[in-house]
């Protein structure tokens, strides 16, 4: 084999390792949008990819943090899956609406019923409304994921300091403040009405070149009328003159 070949099944025996590597990483649990804003009320969905060729996600459980109690959470029917939400006593009670709050939701756990199972290439999301949220920082779900096989995947690193993802990492909520909320709302809510703008001037545009061509037909329209008017002048003339005697 020529050094060039070998090179070749070298690179390419690299990079198919590296797909292998990345892909499991690519394909874990997540919570969607992955930012929500400090001190407020938010829907998120933990979106579970099934990640095995033969066998099916039967069950999700998702731990909220202790250190950070939550005290309004509410989930939403999946039709084919039975919910519970466990509430657990508070070491310190938190206050929310002028009421003290001695327990909190500390975990939700999904199971699938005969033939709703999350199958090969399919996923599932499962939606949750929680408030009110911290006021910073950032809210890690560890997750757990069981297959129909009686494997387990426990979504629970937490992110690395240095920036890279762990192997196993959780669902990890960012809260940021209100006000880099409002400027994302606002430049969101912008963009359509700057194309609304748009659209309003092409049809302005369009109405004056319409106006202009039908003036320009109008204009010439009279001229070839006053052209054919002043070539029967002189005929006229001609006619009315007398006779030679």
């Amino acid at each position: 084999m020529s050094l060039l070949k070998r090179s070749a099944v070298v690179a390419t025996a690299a990079g198919l390792m590296t797909l292998a590597l990345a892909g499991p990483a690519a394909a874990h649990v997540t919570v969607n949008p992955s930012t929500a804003t400090a001190g407020g009320y938010t829907k998120v969905s933990f979106r579970v990819p099934n990640e095995s060729d033969s066998a099916s996600t039967t069950k999700l459980e998702v731990n909220l943090p202790a250190d950070q109690p939550i005290a309004s959470v509410s989930v939403k029917p999946i039709p084919g899956w039975t919910v519970v939400a466990v509430k657990s006593k508070l070491a310190t009670p938190i206050k929310a609406h002028d009421t003290e709050i001695t327990e909190a939701v500390s975990k939700i756990t999904w199971t699938a019923a005969k033939g709703s199972e999350i199958k090969p290439g399919e996923f599932q999301e499962f939606d949750v409304s929680m408030g009110a949220l911290p006021e910073s920082g950032q809210i890690v779900f560890k997750a757990l994921q069981t297959y129909s096989n009686g494997d387990v995947v426990r979504w629970i690193d937490e992110p690395a300091t240095d920036g890279t993802e762990p192997e196993s990492p959780a669902p990890v909520l960012k809260i940021v403040p209100a006000a880099d909320s409002a400027a994302a709302a606002t430049t969101a809510a912008a963009a359509p009405a700057a194309e609304a703008a748009d659209s309003d001037d092409s049809g302005s545009g369009s109405g004056l070149g319409l106006a202009g061509l039908i003036a320009g037909l109008i204009a010439l329209v009279l001229a070839g009328l006053a052209y054919a008017k002043a070539s029967r002048k002189p005929e006229a003339a001609v006619t009315d003159k007398p006779a030679a005697s």
